[in-house]
């Protein structure tokens, strides 16, 4: 297969509109359905916050990494990082549970169920994961941290 033609086609798949386009005005089918404007702002904010996630992490790489960047530029791009991250696989998920909404709610609910259900495991699972690194960054970087827990009260 041509590669100019698989990276096309991928690209069409991005930008496709569930349920096509009206021939004559070229307007979304759907377009009057609540669920297509619940899938257009959670697939724009899933693009949005995955660019800063990736953006993020980038520049964790590209950091200079001398003394005073692991005490709080490296932190704090690490929970930017990973809270864009949570947004944009939280509005994935949502934004194609609302296409799978629209292309077969009418007619199989046993497959919305289970969209559903897996979206909210992957979710889950993500926070699972990734929560307890979350509240430790969170913590060190905006906490008491360790050199004034007993230092203001003995000095003073």
């Amino acid at each position: 297969m041509d590669e100019g033609y698989s990276n096309g086609g991928v690209f069409a798949a991005t930008i496709t509109v569930p349920g096509g386009t009206n021939g004559d005005s070229g307007l979304p089918v759907f377009k009057s359905e609540k669920a297509f404007l619940v899938f257009a702002v959670s697939d724009a904010l899933s693009l949005f916050s995955s660019t800063a996630a990736i953006l993020m992490f980038l520049s964790i790489l590209t950091a200079r990494y001398a003394e005073d960047d692991f005490l709080h530029a490296l932190p704090k791009r690490l929970i930017m990082g990973l809270l864009t991250l949570f947004v944009s696989i939280t509005c994935m998920m949502i934004a194609f549970s609302a296409t799978l909404y629209l292309v077969f709610g009418d007619d199989k609910t046993w497959i919305l169920i289970t969209v559903a259900a897996s979206a909210c495991l992957l979710v889950i699972l993500f926070v699972y994961l990734q929560f307890p690194l979350l509240v430790d960054m969170f913590l060190s970087t905006y906490g008491r941290g360790i050199f004034r827990k007993h230092c203001e009260d003995t000095l003073y």
